[in-house]
């Protein structure tokens, strides 16, 4: 109430001294405004060294600055107190004050008295079926005049996740399903001459398992179906297979994937992170293998994934996951027992040449031209060295031109 009144009192003195200035002559209005001028200035001095405080703005002068920002043109030049965001943030600040008052509630639904909230919960405890429609119902038969159903369903108890059937987080769904869950998705490589080609990868969970790529310039869902047709001709398929939003696999996809007894997982939008096992293997091909090499073609491209993926991550690559384990490992072959009189630097040295043999031994002049558009892994054991080989180059098989026995 006071403040209202210092308000209303303020305003009433500015409106009487603009009233006044009407009846009083021009070299007397210009006299004041130097007065004035002159005391505003000594107080702004001694408020700047600090020896009086700084004055708190009213209401009413607050008041009186809106008013002025709305109906004086050059206020900002005559404004000297205060920043001119400071009058633009009165402004806005009056402005909400005046429509929170238009939208105030005046009339609403009546209160709930507290013998109606513990009759609706005595009546959910002992009826813990019910629905709010049905406690609704049932306070209407006994006379009572209850609140709406959903103002009834306000006061009863909240469903706790472990209620009812819950559904599993995507975490526990990966981590059930290892055995049985294979992955899917596609990563672009650039050529030496810019071309764009896209490679296609399957990877198994359980072992972290590439198990099939396939690599195109163009990909279509009927090339996408193929490559899961060679990925499973030996009859190894799994239950679930995770797959992203891609239109590259087209509405045949889930068709096919249903007649062929696999379960179709898709990951949500702008989600890598739920196909995290395919996402890594993509993110290691890329660190591992073309931030360092180029290829020329589609030819050089297989090639290069054939030999890294067979010779090198299959077989070599350790990962912590598995007990820094490869993906593959031969129980027969016992590994080497390294020597203590072996220096560091030799062991660097045999490590580094492992990992770049696979570049070491490409012949870029047998390079052709004409494409290899997908590579099943078949994985065979040799005798002698106890290594995993691919298929290719088993001892069923004839060896290809220039590639050492």
């Amino acid at each position: 109430m006071f403040r209202n009144l210092a308000i209303i009192t303020d305003c009433t003195k500015m409106l009487t001294w603009w009233l006044l200035s009407f009846f009083r002559s021009r070299q007397y209005l210009a006299a004041e405004i130097v007065a004035l001028r002159s005391q505003l200035a000594l107080y702004q001095l001694r408020q700047e060294k600090g020896i009086i405080p700084k004055p708190r703005c009213t209401p009413g002068f607050r008041l009186t600055w809106v008013f002025l920002m709305k109906t004086f043109a050059k206020w900002k030049d005559a404004l000297c107190v205060v920043q001119p965001q400071t009058v633009i943030g009165w402004h806005r600040a009056g402005f909400q004050m005046f429509w929170r008052y238009k939208s105030r509630r005046k009339n609403g639904r009546p209160t709930v008295s507290a013998e109606m909230r513990k009759l609706i919960k005595k009546i959910n405890i002992e009826n813990p079926l019910w629905s709010p429609e049905r406690i609704y119902d049932q306070l209407t038969e006994l006379g009572f005049i209850p609140p709406s159903p959903n103002t009834i369903r306000k006061y009863l108890p909240k469903p706790t996740r472990d209620s009812g059937k819950s559904s599993q987080t995507w975490k526990t769904f990966i981590a059930n399903h290892m055995d049985v869950t294979w992955a899917m998705d596609f990563f672009v490589v650039p050529t030496l001459t810019f071309r764009l080609i896209y490679v296609f990868i399957i990877v198994s969970h359980e072992r972290r398992e590439i198990v099939h790529f396939g690599i195109t310039e163009h990909p279509t869902m009927l090339w996408v179906i193929n490559q899961l047709r060679a990925a499973t001709m030996d009859g190894i398929q799994p239950k679930f297979i995770i797959r992203d939003n891609d239109r590259i696999y087209g509405c045949g996809m889930p068709t096919f994937l249903r007649n062929c007894g696999i379960e179709e997982v898709k990951t949500a939008y702008h989600c890598p992170w739920q196909n995290p096992y395919c996402e890594r293997v993509i993110g290691i091909l890329r660190r591992e293998l073309f931030d360092h090499i180029v290829p020329l073609n589609e030819r050089h491209l297989h090639q290069l994934l054939r030999e890294y993926i067979d010779e090198y991550y299959h077989s070599v690559r350790t990962r912590s996951s598995l007990g820094h384990r490869p993906p593959i490992v031969n129980p027969s072959v016992k590994k080497p027992q390294l020597s203590p009189d072996i220096p560091l630097i030799e062991l660097y040295s045999y490590s580094t040449n492992c990992q770049v043999s696979i570049s070491s031994r490409v012949n870029y002049s047998k390079i052709a031209h004409s494409p290899i558009t997908h590579c099943s892994i078949r994985r065979s054991i040799s005798p002698a060295t106890g290594r995993v080989i691919p298929k290719s180059l088993s001892a069923d098989a004839p060896k290809p031109e220039n590639q050492p026995g």
